[in-house]
């Protein structure tokens, strides 16, 4: 991709932005909770957290402390209680041939979530590309509210889905859009990032993908980008109409406050696109995407695909360095945060790491309810050649094999407790239970005497009833296990029970999902080529 090509995709947007226009109010149920340790709004006041680890918070004046206060007492949870709480966000879909004729090499997904933000900050979403072959897999870890990750959330995968048309598709949606035809599908949702708040925007969001539709369309390139310029553009280009939206004279009240909020807010991503035995991974921030890999010999070991974008990567602070004059190597990063303040190095959003001083002066100044619509207006002390947060993500490339058997995408609230290897042991035994678990029927008359037995033993299992979602099980176990990795009931029983007001300071919100593979479908694409 030439440089001609990026000026034109991140810059004709700015003239081509579309005016937002309505009348619809914003109410304060929209306003998120600030609570998010990856910001540190007031450093000089670090509040001691978990494994030494030291992290800022601001609490607003409505929030305080009352887990000491006798109505605040929560008794333990039972067991099944437990099981309740940890399998209530699961998911799990098989994947049919989306290829007519081409067995999928993914044979199914599961996925899970638990929050410990209120509302939930972190989002996940799964998706096929209906006009191009793909399926899409993302978590996005939201901070500072949740309204920049469900944007994100919601959106990315159109920029990458359009992004990979050829001319002759993107064509075929521009005709439409003037004729005013309905559009040809670009995604079917396989698991949705859930309910939107951004119901009465949408038209606007698709007003600014079509303006990237119709530059893609004025670079006349019949085959479209390839998945890597795809992903590296699509991330870029959507956090710069992020950028552009509220900078642009908007009329509609709710959108001004929608927009404002995304903006200001942030959120770290990491998606994959699996087509065939092609895996592309691209990441910004913290989230993570690990293999897990069977050797032929039986050995399991893992393979990463991601790297943390902070102050522990020194790829990264070697970039922001050079990035930034030498008078500022010393204030770039402090206390391991990005100015001292944010933990991930690399997110959509957060203007305030962004704009200049000025332009963020400008935006605020046009009327908002900034204490309603929890804005915290705010400079570091060392703010003096921004930008210094980037969207841009690290794009991987992996050939799959046969002996590549999973692909676990997850937020730092997994990762912040548990390490790669500890992730792929986790994921290979509770393979190895299910399948343990799992009754032989073919060996056996299925009558229903047996299948009541089976019934009962389950039941009677209680506690120890094998989880049927591997995310569900990493997730307990990254709450649950102790120093030595052994499951304590009671430590996962007194961290699920703990208030809203205090569940933040000892965890972080959780999204994992799991790819599984089909070896013998990736294997039989060796065999062919």
């Amino acid at each position: 991709m030439s440089s001609t090509v990026s000026y034109w995709i991140f810059n004709s947007a700015r003239n081509s932005i579309a005016t937002l226009q309505g009348g619809q109010r914003l109410y304060s149920r929209y306003a998120s909770n600030r609570i998010k340790s990856k910001w540190r709004l007031f450093p000089q006041g670090p509040v001691t957290l978990k494994n030494n680890a030291s992290c800022g918070i601001a609490l607003q004046k409505a929030y305080r402390h009352t887990s000491t206060e006798e109505d605040d007492f929560h008794l333990p949870l039972s067991p099944e209680q437990v099981n309740e709480v940890l399998r209530a966000g699961e998911s799990a879909h098989k994947i049919l041939d989306l290829v007519s004729g081409v067995p999928s090499s993914v044979l199914r997904f599961e996925s899970n979530q638990l929050a410990a933000n209120f509302p939930v900050e972190d989002r996940g979403g799964v998706a096929a590309c209906l006009q191009t072959n793909g399926l899409m897999f993302g978590v996005f870890d939201g901070h500072g509210g949740h309204a920049c990750a469900q944007a994100v959330s919601e959106r990315l995968f159109y920029y990458v889905a359009v992004s990979l048309m050829s001319q002759q598709t993107l064509e075929q949606m521009e005709g439409a859009m003037e004729s005013m035809k309905p559009l040809l599908p670009i995604l079917q949702w396989l698991k949705h990032p859930g309910d939107s708040i951004y119901k009465d925007v949408t038209s606007v969001h698709l007003d600014h993908l079509r303006v990237y539709w119709q530059e893609l369309l004025n670079l006349h390139m019949e085959m479209g980008l390839n998945i890597e310029e795809a992903l590296m553009y699509s991330f870029q280009r959507l956090d710069s109409d992020i950028s552009l939206e509220i900078q642009a004279a908007l009329e509609d009240e709710m959108t001004r406050n929608l927009s404002l909020q995304v903006a200001f807010s942030g959120a770290t991503a990491c998606m994959a696109h699996v087509d065939g035995v092609h895996l592309h991974v691209a990441n910004a921030g913290d989230c993570r995407a690990i293999l897990g890999v069977q050797e032929d010999n039986g050995m399991w070991s893992c393979l990463p695909l991601t790297r943390d974008h902070n102050a522990w990567n020194p790829t990264e602070l070697s970039r922001l360095k050079r990035e930034h004059p030498e008078s500022e190597h010393r204030t770039i990063i402090m206390d391991n945060r990005l100015l001292g303040v944010l933990m991930p190095c690399r997110a959509f959003g957060d203007v305030q790491l962004k704009w200049s001083k000025e332009l963020q002066r400008g935006v605020l100044e046009r009327g908002f309810d900034t204490e309603a619509l929890n804005i915290y207006q705010f400079t570091p002390t060392h703010y003096y050649t921004p930008p210094y947060l980037t969207a841009r993500p690290e794009v991987t490339y992996h050939r799959l094999r046969p002996q590549d058997k999973f692909l676990v995408l997850a937020s730092d609230g997994l990762w912040d407790v548990l390490g790669n290897e500890d992730v792929v042991r986790l994921v290979v035994e509770h393979l190895a239970e299910v399948c343990r678990h799992k009754p032989d029927l073919a060996q056996r008359p299925a009558n229903l005497g047996l299948m009541q037995s089976l019934l009962l033993q389950r039941k009677a299992q209680g506690l120890h009833a094998t989880d049927q979602n591997a995310a569900t099980r990493l997730i307990r176990y990254a709450i649950g296990s102790n120093e030595y990795g052994e499951m304590e009931p009671e430590r996962l029983s007194a961290m699920l029970t703990l208030p809203e007001d205090l569940a933040r300071m000892y965890r972080d919100d959780i999204s994992v999902t799991v790819v599984y593979f089909n070896s013998d479908s990736i294997g039989a694409s060796y065999k062919g080529s």
